[in-house]
């Protein structure tokens, strides 16, 4: 069994089966030829972003990505393995790409869920209920939302919040740079302003150990 086998095999675990190893397989098909280059004058980084991790780390990994996307879903664990492995060294940054039906209003609800400190708590939550809640075609929020109160999340209050004006601001921005940026899918990887050359699990592993790694 070779090493990317084992690797992939991480994010078909978290999906309870082979569908995720198989969803891996497709995306990295999709983007093996197409590296994506950063326009001129481009921001991979906004200061409002949502960072996992610590925020003092030599590595960055900008990570895309949308609450409804399966491969984020499936990558999920591999950043939580990452930022396990190099705690000191790496930090993830959160850029929101709204693809999917519904994920305009799950994203509201985890910028609002930050303003009650709870935003990896209702990040988990709904990453886990997302095959209940993510049909693409009709998605439906009402688990979301109960899977976020369920983490402990006021659903009054971040009901109210998530329109706040400053915080539509921040997922306006996050659109238009996803637009600028050229990004057509999620998850999205970028380290160190980098790109990775092509999609996958164990290219991203390689490629932030091997960033680690030049720093030192």
């Amino acid at each position: 069994m070779t090493r990317r086998t084992l690797v992939l095999g991480v994010a078909a675990a978290s999906l309870g089966g082979f569908a995720a190893a198989a969803l891996l397989a497709r995306r990295q098909q999709e983007q093996k030829s197409t590296p994506l280059s950063l326009p001129p004058g481009s921001s991979l980084v906004r200061d409002y972003s949502p960072v996992l991790g610590r925020k003092d780390t030599p590595v960055t990994v900008v990570e895309f990505f949308d609450p409804a996307c399966e491969a984020c879903r499936a990558f999920h664990p591999i950043v939580k393995r990452i930022l396990g492995t190099y705690p000191q060294q790496v930090r993830v940054i959160l850029r929101y790409a709204t693809f999917h039906q519904g994920s305009d209003e799950v994203v509201s609800m985890l910028e609002a869920a930050r303003l009650q400190d709870m935003f990896e708590a209702v990040l988990e939550a709904v990453l886990e209920a997302q095959p209940a809640w993510a049909a693409h075609d009709q998605p439906r929020l009402n688990i979301a939302w109960d899977a976020a109160a369920r983490a402990g999340l006021d659903v009054d209050r971040a009901r109210r919040e998530r329109m706040l004006p400053g915080l539509v601001a921040r997922l306006n921005q996050d659109a238009a740079d996803v637009a600028a940026l050229g990004i057509r899918q999620t998850p999205t990887f970028f380290i160190n302003g980098k790109p990775l050359p092509s999609f996958g699990s164990e290219q991203l592993l390689e490629a932030v150990a091997s960033e680690v790694q030049a720093l030192g």
